[in-house]
């Protein structure tokens, strides 16, 4: 197990009506906000009208920034940076899923800053201080509500990119699972694998000895597996939608990863998917990651894919190592299109027409400490299985 240090500054409000809070949270930070969220959901469900009452009544004056939308893209955060300028604001509120988070992350860091904030996005180590940042969870995705990662789109540059500074982290995180009773079917199954796949990212990894991190990983996993059918046959089931949004966070708030190598693969790939179509994230890792799985299933592998079939998926303990990571893999694929997932990307429009492009577009990441190292025609094929 590699050393680390934990440190996560986010404080979380977990459950039913703890919006409550939320005037109190600011004004720790001062009295005028940014108030950052996607499409008209919030208003349709009234958490706008909650939002803004509060707001309100506690003499706590905002700017809006709305229509951020899936992928979230750089023109959002250089509006929103301007926004925050123009009007002087003390804080952001971001009131929505992981794109809402992850744009009002970016305009955090991009509003200190003197250049663009793309450029912070290219380089991270340009990041040298944040705006504070408070967030109202509506979907249970990203995790990015108790991470400090923002994934930024360019169209103009059909980039995708992550980047990170400890400033990004959320200071306050208000969950309460009602707030996902009304998330589309699509949505949530996306959402269920977006969790699952960020709990692989660190369960497959170079590193073994992490017995911990793993166990939390699987009970992860399992937990996704029983809420996530539940959630979609009786979407105001509090428990169910409960557990997948704690398990979000949990997924990616490092205590599953600590000691490893955090050298994902999925999500690298992916993100060059939806950097070219604009896919749904959580889609697109659905479609690649079995495809992954069998292209990296080797003698050198073989072993932690058993366990994962045999721990996660409870598969027959009496079958050999190949059989069991086999049976794991078509397990996590079958689950996958239970939800209703496309598996396939020419489900999701996406041909043949690009693969190469895309392939060396993705091979710009390091894989060098991946699970396995993956090159450029390793990622070619894995595409192509994709299709």
């Amino acid at each position: 197990m590699n050393n680390f240090i934990y440190d996560i500054p986010t404080k979380v409000y977990f459950g039913q009506g703890q919006i409550v809070h939320l005037p109190e949270l600011i004004q720790t930070c001062g009295s005028r906000v940014l108030l950052v969220y996607g499409g008209g959901s919030v208003k349709k469900t009234g958490l706008y009208d909650t939002i803004t009452h509060l707001l309100r009544e506690n003499g706590i004056e905002w700017q809006e920034l709305s229509g951020v939308q899936s992928n979230p893209k750089i023109g959002s955060v250089r509006e929103g940076v301007r926004l925050v300028r123009e009007h002087q604001l003390d804080c952001v509120l971001a009131v929505g899923g992981g794109s809402t988070l992850d744009c009002s992350k970016a305009i955090c860091a991009g509003v200190p800053y003197a250049g663009d904030p793309w450029e912070l996005v290219l380089d991270r180590t340009k990041v040298q201080d944040c705006l504070p940042l408070i967030t109202v969870l509506t979907m249970a995705a990203t995790g990015s509500e108790m991470d400090n990662i923002a994934v930024i789109s360019n169209p103009e540059t059909k980039d995708k990119r992550g980047f990170s500074s400890y400033g990004m982290y959320p200071r306050f995180s208000i969950l309460d699972p009602v707030y996902t009773f009304t998330v589309p079917r699509s949505q949530t199954a996306a959402g269920t694998a977006d969790i699952m796949s960020h709990i692989m990212e660190s369960y497959f990894d170079q590193v073994r000895g992490a017995s911990v991190q793993d166990g939390l990983s699987e009970a992860l996993l399992k937990t996704c597996i029983q809420s996530a059918p539940v959630a979609l046959a009786h979407p105001d089931d509090y428990e169910a939608r409960a557990n997948l949004m704690w398990a979000a966070s949990l997924a990616i708030n490092g205590l599953n990863s600590l000691g490893k190598n955090r050298a994902w693969t999925c999500h690298p790939l992916e993100h060059v998917l939806s950097a070219y179509y604009d896919i749904t994230h959580g889609v697109g890792l659905a479609i690649l990651t079995p495809r992954w799985m069998k292209h990296v299933l080797n003698e050198q592998t073989v072993d932690v894919f058993a366990r994962f079939a045999l721990n996660v998926w409870s598969v027959d303990p009496q079958l050999d190592c190949w059989t069991a990571a086999q049976q794991g893999i078509e397990k996590l694929s079958e689950f996958f299109a239970s939800m209703g997932l496309p598996m396939t990307l020419r489900e999701v429009g996406i041909d043949e027409s690009r693969l190469e492009e895309m392939a060396e577009k993705a091979a710009e990441t390091d894989f060098s400490r991946a699970f396995v190292p993956l090159t450029r025609e390793d990622i070619l094929q894995i595409y192509r299985a994709c299709l």
